[in-house]
């Protein structure tokens, strides 16, 4: 486990302190020798292409305008990336409200896309989460 970093479920939950950044994010398929762009915040490697997770307005981003656009939520606590229970929690909550949220996991934060239309939305019942946590401590 990494120094600092939290693996207990309860304490994962109370510490969320879900943040919304401000900036609208694409998923992009790159071709196979792309150069990677500066602006991504992550490339998933597949058998079938690669993907970059790139600023709405960045480039090169080949048909991003008319890509769904994403909100990041980054929870805040440092999980641990052996924590179990988390990201279920998460995506289970969002799914009550019908709101489709990708997960990617960091080395310190968990951060959630969520669709941009639906992140007031999504942080809000984030926050309710780890207050309805809180109170069944």
């Amino acid at each position: 486990m990494k120094p600092g970093a939290v693996r207990d479920l309860k304490a994962l939950m109370l510490g969320m302190d879900p943040t919304l950044g401000e900036r609208a994010w694409v998923f992009v398929e790159l071709a196979s020798d792309a150069m990677i762009p500066a602006t991504a915040f992550a490339i998933v490697r597949e058998e079938e292409g690669m993907c970059a997770i790139l600023p709405a307005t960045a480039g090169p981003a080949p048909n991003s305008a008319d890509k769904p656009q994403f909100a990041r939520i980054t929870l805040q606590v440092h999980s641990d990336l052996e924590a179990v229970g988390l990201t279920a929690a998460v995506a289970t909550t969002l799914a009550t409200y019908g709101i489709a949220c990708n997960i990617v996991a960091g080395l310190n934060h968990d951060h959630l896309f969520v669709p941009w239309d639906r992140r007031e939305e999504a942080l809000k019942m984030l926050k309710k989460l780890s207050m309805d946590a809180n109170r069944s401590v």
